[in-house]
């Protein structure tokens, strides 16, 4: 199962008092698999580096270089598709690129590809994602 980490979803995933910690610590025993790209990776660092600071930034970013489900792909074409904030058009030329099965997000902004026949993007919410994984 291969699938796109939204920044939002990561950075309320990684706190094992988090109630998504799950997805930290599944994507960590390998139970699903994931793509980033340099403009994703630097948009988690800047995230992680202003919620939780420099260190916890840091060993996030490590265990995704070294986890071996976590797959750095370079995307060859922007497609372009998120008008509101086109800022989150990486992770939906990320998701093309890698054949994902979907990005998981809370981010209103990417209701859109709901409505976008080509390329298909899937979207899922937290909890629709966590519905696949215990399936």
């Amino acid at each position: 199962m291969k699938y796109i980490l939204d920044t939002n979803v990561l950075v309320v995933s990684i706190s094992k008092k988090s109630p998504h910690y799950w997805i930290w610590e599944y994507l960590q025993k390998g139970k699903y698999q994931i793509a980033v790209t340099t403009d994703i990776l630097t948009e988690y660092e800047e995230v992680l580096n202003y919620f939780y600071g420099q260190e916890v930034s840091k060993n996030v970013l490590t265990t995704l270089e070294h986890l071996p489900n976590v797959q750095y792909i370079t995307k060859f074409y922007r497609w372009e598709l998120i008008k509101i904030d086109v800022d989150d058009n990486k992770f939906v030329d990320a998701s093309v690129a890698f054949q994902s099965e979907g990005i998981v997000t809370e981010d209103k902004h990417f209701n859109i590809l709901k409505n976008i026949d080509f390329p298909p993007v899937q979207v899922l919410s937290i909890d629709e994602f966590q519905k696949i994984l215990h399936s």
